[in-house]
């Protein structure tokens, strides 16, 4: 009798302040290449987010569940505020996936692909690059875009863009 092969579990790191289409793409595509995807929303208060995490985290859960469908993958929401490597060990995946939107974002994600790699060897990571029609899309020009007055249903779910409205006060 052969043994079941153990469920492939990733981790999806951010802040997603607030979640935009171009993540919710990343999300989409890791989820056909895992069985369970925890979407890892960090606290990171060194960054001044916006949103509350409370708020980020239901943003997402808003967005998910037609992804998760339509990819057949679990597909969970879990906030954290610890070593990236440290919330990937106890979510039970054994790898990070990492959105590129553009090639300056390499930079960075190497350098944290080696400190990864050397904190926890037995984690992998791997590289999404953005698809062509969100691969401009960015947290900050949303909340930009947002402080401004501008419209920005067409970079991020109405969940997310109405809590971003509701915080400037608009």
């Amino acid at each position: 009798m052969k043994a079941e092969r153990p469920a492939r579990v990733g981790f999806y790191p951010g802040t997603f302040d607030p979640v935009t289409f171009g993540h919710l793409d990343v999300i989409e595509r890791a989820a056909r290449l895992v069985d369970r995807l925890v979407i890892g929303v960090a606290v990171n208060a060194g960054k001044s987010p916006l949103l509350s995490i409370e708020e980020r985290v239901a943003s997402i859960e808003e967005a998910v569940p037609p992804l998760a469908e339509r990819s057949d993958c679990e597909i969970l929401v879990m906030p954290f505020n610890e070593l990236l490597v440290d919330a990937v060990r106890r979510s039970g995946a054994t790898m990070i996936v990492r959105g590129l939107r553009l090639l300056v974002d390499f930079d960075y994600e190497a350098q944290m692909l080696g400190a990864n790699r050397r904190l926890a060897p037995e984690i992998e990571t791997i590289f999404l690059m953005a698809s062509e029609r969100t691969q401009f899309i960015s947290s900050r020009m949303v909340r930009e875009i947002a402080h401004y007055g501008g419209d920005i249903r067409e970079f991020t779910p109405p969940g997310a863009a109405a809590r971003v409205t509701a915080r400037l006060g608009r």
